[in-house]
């Protein structure tokens, strides 16, 4: 599948621009990450972009709609990782790309939503807040601290590493993000 015939797959389903824009977030983390990796950064990028999909569209069915349409068109490695993306769902983890759409989804959101209430956005975000900011459970309460652990411990990186490393993917492409 191309970037071409994701973003048209994405769009089928996906209308509001919030939630485009997580998507797109966790895509550009996601490319980075594989190309830090080694990783096929094609892959890896569509994975972070349709991940979400059919939430909106069809949220009680969340992700089963966006994976049988993917396991349909032969990608099952990204259908996979995106079957995979929330713990509670049971799904075992068994590719780095499994595990590193685990780690940047919550994480990658709720640093977005740390740049959000700073004057200065994402320029001058570092990781010891954002770790200050996950501690209190009254700052983006629907953030599932316990995914953010979870995730980070899967794909055996460290917390502030991580976070710097995504911190600094988004400051690359916070004028397209406006973060």
């Amino acid at each position: 599948m191309s970037r071409e015939e994701a973003q048209v797959l994405l769009e089928s389903m996906t209308k509001s621009v919030s939630l485009l824009r997580h998507m797109r977030t966790i895509e550009l983390v996601m490319e980075t990450y594989a190309d830090k990796l080694g990783q096929n950064k094609e892959q890896w990028a569509i994975a972070g972009l349709l991940h979400d999909a059919d939430y909106e569209a069809f949220p009680e069915k969340h992700p089963q709609i966006i994976v049988d349409r993917l396991r349909a068109l032969g990608e099952t490695e990204i259908a996979h990782a995106i079957s995979a993306h929330y713990t509670k769902w049971n799904v075992p983890y068994e590719t780095a790309l499994d595990k590193a759409l685990l780690a940047c989804d919550e994480l990658t959101g709720f640093i977005v939503a740390c740049a959000q209430v700073r004057p200065d956005g994402i320029a001058g975000l570092e990781a010891k807040s954002v770790i200050k900011k996950l501690k209190d459970k009254g700052f983006a309460a629907k953030v599932e601290r316990d995914e953010v652990y979870k995730g980070v411990e899967l794909f055996g990186v460290q917390l502030a590493d991580h976070i710097t490393f995504i911190i600094d993917v988004l400051r690359k492409n916070k004028l397209e993000l406006q973060i």
